[in-house]
């Protein structure tokens, strides 16, 4: 019988948040991305909106400014329905999506810059 594997769900990822939703703000994702749950995100300065954190840049996505709670896809557009992470929140580490060339020194970068936001990051949990 061939073995049946199940993605990340949003257990995977969250471990704790803050009652009434406070942990959570919604995000617009800008165009030209395609985002899985757990994606670590910065805010671009001049519009706000979200994409996947990027050390190298200048435009605000060099800072790690939340997690996505679930997939999206925008590839094509600007998706206003974006969910993340945003405060006072605990995640596991081995459910956070980072960039493919990131190092371990900007990934500990990102991981102070989430923790200065009250998302905090643990091991094997």
């Amino acid at each position: 019988m061939p073995a049946i594997t199940e993605g990340l769900n949003l257990g995977d990822l969250l471990k704790y948040e803050a009652p009434n939703l406070y942990s959570r703000d919604q995000v617009t994702v800008g165009a030209g991305q395609n985002l899985p749950l757990g994606a670590v995100v910065g805010l671009v300065t001049a519009t706000g909106k979200a994409k996947r954190l990027d050390p190298s840049a200048t435009d605000g996505s060099q800072v790690a400014a939340g997690v996505l709670m679930q997939d999206v896809d925008a590839t094509l557009i600007d998706r206003e329905d974006g969910l993340m992470l945003a405060r006072h929140a605990i995640v596991a580490d081995h459910a956070l999506v980072w960039p493919a060339a990131i190092t371990a020194s900007e990934k500990q970068a990102a991981i102070a810059q989430l923790k200065s936001l009250g998302i905090l990051v643990r091991k094997g949990v």
